[in-house]
Order: C-alpha cells, then structure tokens, then sequence
C-alpha cells in the first residue's frame, strides 16, 4: 500500500471518529433564558376573548404580560435552570368572571414554575404545571 493510501485512509478514519465533536451546536444564547424577546403562550383563545396570553421579558427579567383580558407587570429572576417569577399587580381591565380567573391561574402557574427549559423557540416554565410559551420569531 502506498503512503498516499495510507495517510488517506488515516485521515478519514480520524475524521470519521472526530465528526461527533463538530456536530452544529447551537449557540449558547439559542438555548438561554429568552431576555429581551417576547413569546406567546402555546395555547388557544378563551371564549370571550380574541387574544391568547403573551409574555415580553427585558435585558434584566422584568416582564410585560398581557392575559386573555388582564395586563400587568413582573420580574424573572434567573439562574441556571432554576426561575423565579414574581407578579406586579394586574390592571382590572372589567373582565368577565370566566377570563379574570383564567388569568389569574395562568399567572398562579408561572408564580409556582421552579424551573424553566428552553428547546428552540418553545420555553416551559415548569412547576405545579407546565405552561409553554413559543418565542415571537416574526
């Protein structure tokens, strides 16, 4: 066999034991903590009301929501894994009985998530319940 050959077949053979190392990662802010972006609750519309929940997180954790009929402010506090949400007070904005409540558990349930997971554009925050927000790419 000649030396061409050889060193050939040592570098595909190398190159084959090394492919799994250079695999497309995504980048670390891909798959961080969605500060600075805004999602929308993967869920559908309540009867009554034409919206679906929406999130939009600063550079430094402090939330906007805007619920199936309420609105209000909060803060997330990030590290690791690990999320605390905590809710600012919400405006009444005259809510039927129904969507009032529904926001209210909604924001019961982010309050409660313990950890948060992000998979491409879709965050979990997970706790008692695991509520799924898909990032606003548009």
């Amino acid at each position: 066999m000649s030396l061409a050959t050889r060193f050939m077949r040592q570098a595909a053979i190398a190159l084959v034991l090394a492919a799994p190392l250079f695999e497309a990662v995504p980048a670390s802010a891909d798959n961080g903590f969605p500060f600075g972006l805004e999602m929308t609750l993967d869920a559908g519309r309540q009867p009554g009301s034409k919206r679906v929940p929406d999130l939009e997180i600063g550079d430094n954790g402090e939330a906007i929501l805007e619920l199936w009929c309420k609105g209000g402010k909060g803060q997330f506090s990030v590290a690791g894994n690990t999320v605390i949400f905590v809710a600012g007070a919400l405006e009444d904005r005259a809510c039927p009985p129904a969507l009032a409540q529904a926001d209210d558990d909604l924001v019961a349930a982010l309050s409660e998530a313990a950890t948060w997971r992000r998979q491409g554009d879709l965050v979990s925050f997970i706790g008692t319940r695991t509520l799924r927000f898909r990032l606003n790419t548009n």
